[in-house]
């Protein structure tokens, strides 16, 4: 497909943004947004060399990811693509996972997924069992084809509802040679039954009529209603992990001005799809490497221990890791296990 890529720059508030008007040969255009200060909510490392990169998966749409690569490096690298969690941004956990990869040799891509953060897809905040399983996949399109990442080692990381992502990729795409989750969730799961599948039929029948009638709603509207970020303020009555979301999205620690979790969260109706649609149907089928991580304290645990009962082969891993809760595996780099990610990837990205 022919293209023709304007780009402007301008400088506001000390950033320096590149807006890429993408008009295609059907003259549909695409504006891309990209911000080449450093925005992160982690600091810069001085080990890796930083740069924005663009792709599109095969809906058409735009991904934006931020490249990590170990300065002074030289060949063909093994290469990682990271993700999540659920309703954030690159420059929040993944980023950090990836930049801290980066230092450790590997070439990293940290993606916003489509329709949220820099990338591009219309309407806006809205989340998809098969589009964000193809995010990866044209993660893997890119990095297969950049030329200074070698297409034979190339592996995966999804957070939080990206690791149930990550999983659903691993199973499609035989050119993941590794993949790790870390806290993951099964984001069709917890729509169709809730928490710890509290959820019965006439429940989830009751969720679909409010969620149709919704759609109803926004099409007589013009708009999406958002299902509203991590709440704030807090109720006195708020679960543990709520408050640890809170900690991580609503603070200093991890609010980013593009997060969905951090502001006004996804479309409402974007349950819909994940309620029908289960994403982790075929991971017995994965023959590539798996390493699941999870904390001993989440909420969230039961994902990954469920999920991992149906993994086969001598391959696959799942290590629970002692007093850590969820959102722990988001930012606490005394608790993340590096060296277990670094040597699982180095044994089966070698």
């Amino acid at each position: 497909m022919k293209k023709i890529v304007i780009t402007l720059m301008a400088v506001a508030l000390s950033a320096v943004i590149i807006i890429l008007i993408i008009i295609n040969k059907n003259n549909n255009m695409e504006t891309i947004t990209m911000t080449e200060e450093w925005d992160k909510v982690f600091p810069e490392s001085d080990k890796v060399e930083h740069s924005k990169v663009t792709f599109k998966n095969r809906y058409g749409i735009t991904l934006v990811a931020d490249m990590y690569i170990p300065k002074d490096a030289t060949g063909k690298l093994a290469a990682i693509a990271v993700c999540g969690p659920f309703g954030a941004v690159k420059e929040q956990v993944s980023g950090l996972y990836a930049q801290t990869l980066a230092e450790r040799g590997f070439l990293t891509i940290a993606f916003d997924p489509s329709f949220t953060g820099e990338s591009g897809g219309e309407p806006r905040y809205v989340a998809s069992p098969d589009i964000n399983t193809e995010d990866f996949c044209a993660a893997i399109d890119f990095l297969s084809t950049y030329d200074k990442a070698d297409s034979e080692r190339i592996g995966i990381i999804g957070i939080c509802g990206w690791g149930g992502f990550a999983l659903n990729a691993a199973a499609i795409d035989t050119r993941i040679k590794a993949a790790v989750t870390s806290t993951m969730y099964d984001m069709s799961r917890v729509n169709a039954k809730g928490y710890f599948d509290s959820v019965n039929e006439e429940q989830r029948y009751e969720m679909r009529k409010q969620l149709n009638n919704q759609r109803t709603e926004d099409y007589r509207n013009g708009f999406f209603k958002r299902a509203g970020g991590v709440v704030d303020p807090l109720p006195d009555d708020a679960p543990q992990f709520v408050k640890d979301y809170h900690l991580y999205y609503k603070t200093p620690r991890g609010y980013h001005q593009r997060s969905l979790n951090s502001n006004d969260g996804w479309n409402v109706t974007s349950s819909l799809s994940f309620m029908n649609m289960p994403i982790l149907s075929y991971s017995d089928e994965i023959r590539s490497a798996v390493l699941m991580l999870h904390g001993e304290k989440a909420h969230s645990r039961y994902f990954s221990e469920d999920a991992f009962k149906k993994l086969k082969g001598d391959n696959k891993e799942l290590m629970i890791i002692p007093d850590a809760s969820h959102v722990d595996l988001y930012d606490n780099i005394d608790i993340i296990p590096f060296d277990k990610i670094e040597n699982f990837f180095n044994v089966y990205l070698k």
